[in-house]
C-alpha cells in the first residue's frame, strides 16, 4: 500500500493524527480515573505487566511497551521511589536487574485492573462487538513487525 504521498498528505485526515488523538483522549481519561492512586497513565502498562509476570526486567518492559530504555529507567526510578517497584540483582549475571512489585505496587496494580476496564468500556461504548473485534484485529496488524 502506498496511500501516502508528500504532495497529498493532510495530517488531520490521516492515520497518525487519528492514532495520536485517540491515544491522547485515552490518556486523559486514564489520568482522571487514576487520580488518587499516585500513578499516571504512563505507569499502567509497566505495573500490569509486572503484576501478571509477563515482564520482569527493564529490557522486557521496553520491548513490550514500545518505548526506549531511558524512558523505562526513569519510570522505574519513579515507581521505586514511590515504593511500588523493587529492583533485585539475584540473577547470576549481575548486569540483569529483575523487577518486582512491592505489596503496595500489587495493591495499585489491582486498583488499575479495576479502573482501566471502566474507562475503556466508556470510551468504546459506541462500538458494536464486530467493530471492536475489527479494531483489535487492525491494530494488531498495524503493530506487526
Amino acid at each position: 500500500m502506498n496511500d501516502y504521498q508528500e504532495d497529498s498528505f493532510l495530517p488531520v485526515q490521516r492515520i497518525l493524527f487519528a492514532l495520536s488523538k485517540a491515544r491522547n483522549l485515552l490518556t486523559g481519561d486514564m489520568h482522571v480515573a487514576l487520580a488518587g492512586t499516585g500513578v499516571s497513565g504512563a505507569h499502567i502498562g509497566a505495573l500490569l505487566l509486572l503484576s501478571l509476570g509477563i515482564a520482569c526486567t527493564s529490557v522486557a518492559l521496553s520491548k513490550l511497551l514500545g518505548v526506549d530504555a531511558g524512558f523505562v529507567t526513569r519510570m522505574i526510578d519513579r515507581l521505586e521511589t514511590q515504593g511500588l517497584v523493587r529492583r533485585d540483582r539475584t540473577n547470576p549475571d549481575r548486569r540483569v536487574v529483575n523487577l518486582s512489585l512491592t505489596d503496595a505496587g500489587r495493591n495499585v496494580a489491582e486498583r488499575i485492573a479495576e479502573i482501566v476496564p471502566t474507562v475503556l468500556n466508556r470510551r468504546l461504548s459506541g462500538f458494536t462487538p464486530l467493530e471492536f473485534a475489527a479494531l483489535c484485529s487492525l491494530l494488531a496488524k498495524l503493530l506487526e513487525e
